[in-house]
């Protein structure tokens, strides 16, 4: 594609402005450049060739103009929406449970070229939500009576199968209040580790930073982390970061969830409406929630992206980029959204089977347990379901290594006796009283900037 993966030459000047890469969210590890093993690894996937929910096999079998999208239904049972009997009784027959509606997703695809075929209103968005048979559009606070009265108009066209619905906050991109990781670009969240065969790269959001933006692990610019080197925004919203040893070390098949704890990553897949989800970030941490439509288009302030997965998952100012899972199964990277962990909003992610595809990389996936590979853990896609939406899990767990120490870690190591003589205490209080000083003041910044921006984040 037009943003295939290249190599460029990094920046003389590595820190010209502040910002800041993410490491929370996944494993940012130490590059060691000569280091020869090449991490266990799966295929990148297009839409087509993996299964995009438990139904996905059906709705293509029966075809786009007697079918509208499946779900998993809150008892873990498959839903397939249709629209005439014959091909009720063929999901009958497969094991699924029909669901006869009035509009199919040839309807579904006509409404979104109407959509976006009208002028572009910054702060709009619009998804196909299945269940309920229409397309939702949204429009934040930023959008004007006339241009929400516009496009309302244009609705309006296509009848009652579209419906409109004012949200609270501001659909955006925003990057901020990430971990002290800084770039030349901005701030943000890894999402998961990928490799050529040849190099190890972190996958992100496209909007994280263009193609030559350096990555770091510390204030200085000292601790380089790696350079984007090819990814797409707007449009789409991935990017890739190549370590800077080629490699990116021990526990790449993890992502971290807080606390020095993380999940194997064992697969990737598609995600389907009522899956329960789990997401990362380096600012929010471990949350959850539930895909609540797929083929979403959002109007940010810097482009239109389309293509997106829509969730009711909470995410905050320094979340983008950060990965989107589900037993053990990678599904996306967050791209945008509104409201925060205190109010609830909306959240978006770029599904990661394109970018893996479009890019030509592969998943990096965590050895087992016992250190032996993996089993990949399957993707839904029996027609009975999958496990019920509250049953789910993020995965297996799994320590975290190779990334910055978590500070109650290192506080903690600094003040146990049996590692430091009197001596050292004297130096590991100091060294305390200055992470606390310096924890308060961020802590203090990163109130300041929600109190700012408390409908919005990154």
């Amino acid at each position: 594609m037009r943003h295939a993966r290249r190599r460029v030459v990094r920046r003389v000047t590595r820190l010209a402005a502040v910002g800041g890469l993410l490491l929370g969210a996944t494993m940012v590890t130490r590059a060691v450049a000569g280091e020869p093993r090449v991490p266990e690894a799966v295929p990148f996937s297009t839409a087509e060739e993996t299964a995009a929910g438990p139904g996905a096999g059906l709705v293509a079998e029966l075809g786009t103009s007697r079918t509208a999208g499946s779900w998993i239904g809150a008892d873990g049972r498959t839903v397939v929406a249709v629209t005439d009997e014959e091909a009720a009784a063929e999901v009958r027959e497969a094991g699924a449970e029909p669901r006869m509606v009035r509009h199919s997703m040839d309807d579904f695809k006509s409404a979104a070229r109407t959509l976006g075929s009208a002028p572009r209103v910054p702060g709009t968005a619009w998804a196909m939500d299945y269940r309920s048979n229409q397309v939702v559009v949204r429009g934040d606070t930023t959008v004007s009576a006339d241009d929400w009265s516009e496009l309302t108009e244009v609705a309006d066209g296509m009848g009652d199968f579209v419906r409109m619905e004012r949200t609270g906050g501001t659909f955006t991109t925003r990057l901020n209040g990430a971990r002290p990781i800084l770039s030349t670009a901005g701030r943000c969240s890894a999402g998961f580790n990928v490799t050529d065969g040849e190099r190890d790269f972190i996958l992100t959001a496209g909007h994280c930073g263009p193609d030559g933006s350096v990555w770091f692990a510390d204030n200085g610019g000292r601790q380089e982390v790696g350079t984007t080197v090819g990814g797409s925004f707007p449009g789409d919203d991935y990017s890739l970061i190549e370590y800077a040893g080629g490699r990116a070390g021990e526990g790449a098949g993890v992502v971290a969830v807080g606390g020095g704890k993380g999940v194997r990553i064992t697969g990737v897949a598609d995600p389907t409406v009522g899956q329960r989800i789990f997401r990362s970030g380096s600012t929010s941490g471990l949350r959850d929630g539930e895909v609540t439509a797929l083929n979403a288009t959002v109007n940010y302030p810097e482009g239109t992206v389309s293509g997106l997965v829509e969730s009711n998952v909470c995410a905050e100012p320094g979340d983008s980029g950060g990965p989107m899972f589900s037993e053990g199964i990678a599904l996306g990277v967050t791209s945008g959204g509104s409201g925060d962990c205190r109010t609830g909003g909306t959240t978006y992610f770029q599904p990661v089977t394109k970018a893996l595809a479009q890019l030509d990389v592969r998943l990096i996936v965590a050895p087992g347990a016992d250190g032996g590979a993996a089993a990949p853990s399957p993707a839904p896609s029996d027609a009975g379901g999958a496990a019920a939406p509250d049953a789910a899990t993020p995965g297996s767990s799994a320590p975290v290594r190779g990334i910055v120490p978590d500070p109650s870690t290192l506080l903690s190591r600094l003040a146990d006796p049996r590692n430091v003589g009197p001596g050292l205490l004297v130096i590991g209080g100091s060294l305390v009283a200055l992470v606390a000083s310096r924890w308060i003041r961020a802590e203090q910044d990163r109130k300041a900037y929600r109190r700012h921006y408390s409908a919005t984040w990154g």
